[in-house]
């Protein structure tokens, strides 16, 4: 589990939707990295999201479609989009995590609320700008992924 703060100051991030980050981007191959990290995990698939503009990527799972609880996915009422990762000219990705979890990476430096949130359980984590960065946030994805699916393998 992620602890450790963010290095750095916060990017700044879009003030009217969509809600982006504008700079600290991930490098694109480290953006690349992490998309076939994300779509390595287990028991997940990609798709198109319900909710973000076309270049992003939704994380899905191969099991699971139906969100066990409105507040467990970035689209409710739709299919279960626990994460999706936004498009190389962004970096970031937006992800669900139990609220006390979400602020804890908000405190760390690591994530921001999502400015459009439907529950206090929608976060945006940044992009990763080194290796290390990107062992962290595919962590939180993790995370966020067990929250929306307690029973799923991994």
């Amino acid at each position: 589990m992620l602890n450790e703060p963010r290095p750095g100051t916060r990017p700044t991030t879009s003030d009217e939707g969509p809600h982006r980050q504008l700079e600290q981007r991930a490098p694109a191959a480290l953006w690349g990295e992490l998309v076939a990290r994300v779509f390595q995990l287990d028991g997940v698939v990609e798709g198109i999201s319900q909710v973000s503009p076309p270049s992003s990527r939704a994380v899905f799972f191969s099991e699971m479609t139906v969100e066990r609880a409105p507040e467990t996915s970035l689209a409710p009422g739709g299919r279960l989009e626990p994460v999706h990762l936004h498009g190389v000219g962004d970096t970031s990705m937006h992800a669900v995590l139990p609220a006390n979890r979400g602020a804890d990476l908000v405190r760390l430096g690591w994530a921001e609320p999502h400015q459009y949130a439907d529950h206090d359980t929608e976060f945006m984590i940044y992009g990763p700008r080194d290796a290390s960065e990107l062992e962290a946030v595919v962590t939180v994805i993790d995370e966020s992924l067990s929250f929306a699916y307690p029973g799923r393998s991994t």
